[in-house]
């Protein structure tokens, strides 16, 4: 008889933590959805409980604030997005060809994932104000740093840590700011497929980018990047 309590104890608990953990995900989809329409600061709890038809007070047993929703939302995102950036470079050490995966990567992971994209455009913009959501910038900076030992791998010299960072941010910044600007500037097109087709003339650009930014930064010195 307690064996038969203990096991319907223990699948009641299952079913409520796997009630518990869809309508969480039915709270992140949902202020996804919104956040790519409205945008993150116009959003309300409201709108966000509304689209998840779920209650306000499951609002905030879950998150307590939309910053605390917004940070799980950008950390997942990245995450997924690093992921996939080391998994699609590993096995190559050639500064072109590690660019074209970095870049094939980002066309191909938000290709159909625009709400995805406005996160990480608008987490990265909220980055310069001096009032933000506390926390967006730690995943950033986590994914920024996986394109820095990607890149640094490949590059054949020693590189002082600024100095690899501000690459590795211009070569983020170079796709996602090429990116939105060809999403309003392209009605009627398919925008991944013209990044596509640009694909071998940013890798191009990065590329000289990069080895005209290296060789200043090592007093003279001439090995090849």
């Amino acid at each position: 008889m307690i064996v038969a309590e203990i096991e319907s104890s223990s699948k009641t608990g299952t079913r409520q933590q796997l009630r518990s953990i869809k309508t969480r995900q039915k709270l992140l989809m949902a202020a996804r959805e919104v956040f790519a329409e409205k945008g993150m600061d116009l959003t309300t709890i409201d709108e966000i409980t509304v689209r998840a038809d779920v209650g306000k007070g499951t609002f905030y047993y879950h998150f307590r604030t939309k910053e605390k929703l917004i940070n799980e939302l950008i950390r997942g995102m990245l995450d997924e997005l690093t992921s996939a950036i080391e998994v699609k470079c590993r096995g190559y050490s050639e500064l072109t060809e590690l660019l074209d995966k970095i870049i094939g990567t980002h066309i191909e992971f938000f290709s159909s994932r625009w709400e995805d994209f406005v996160l990480f455009f608008q987490g990265r913009a909220d980055l310069t104000l001096q009032t933000g959501y506390n926390g967006i910038e730690t995943p950033f900076l986590d994914y920024l740093e996986s394109i820095e030992s990607i890149l640094d791998s490949a590059i054949k010299r020693h590189l002082p840590a600024p100095v690899l960072r501000r690459i590795a941010c211009a070569v983020t910044g170079f796709i996602s700011g090429y990116y939105s600007f060809a999403v309003i500037s392209t009605e009627g097109e398919d925008v991944d497929e013209t990044l596509r087709s640009l694909r071998g003339a940013l890798v191009a650009s990065l590329s000289r980018f990069i080895r005209e930014t290296t060789p200043s930064a090592t007093s003279g010195d001439d090995a090849p990047v």
